[in-house]
């Protein structure tokens, strides 16, 4: 019963916030392209669940479910009401607290 060494953790920082979202959103890109579907995010958005997703007593532990309320949810309900095809991209953005889920329009030549 003895202490063998001290360990100091450092509180995060937004921007280690925002790559920590970018990890796990990896996995959420990969499924996604198994549906030949690609997402990209803006920056207002990583800086948005940056900042819902982190707390000063928990650290990240609190990002995965912001992520998982606020972007695979609401995108699954898209993608079951077949709002996006395959192939396309879906831009997440963000309008004031909401996140929301966009396709460029593509104009036949």
């Amino acid at each position: 019963n003895r202490i063998d060494e001290t360990v100091v953790f450092h509180p995060l920082a937004s921007a280690q916030i925002r790559q920590i979202a970018a990890i796990q959103l990896e996995g959420l890109q990969a499924r996604l392209a198994d549906r030949e579907l690609r997402l990209e995010l803006s920056e207002a958005v990583f800086d948005f669940l940056a900042e819902v997703g982190f707390d000063p007593v928990y650290g990240a532990r609190p990002l995965k479910r912001a992520i998982q309320r606020r972007i695979e949810n609401p995108l699954a309900q898209a993608l079951l009401a077949n709002e996006f095809a395959p192939g396309q991209v879906i831009e997440v953005g963000l309008s004031g607290d909401e996140i929301i889920f966009q396709s460029p329009v593509v104009r036949a030549a």
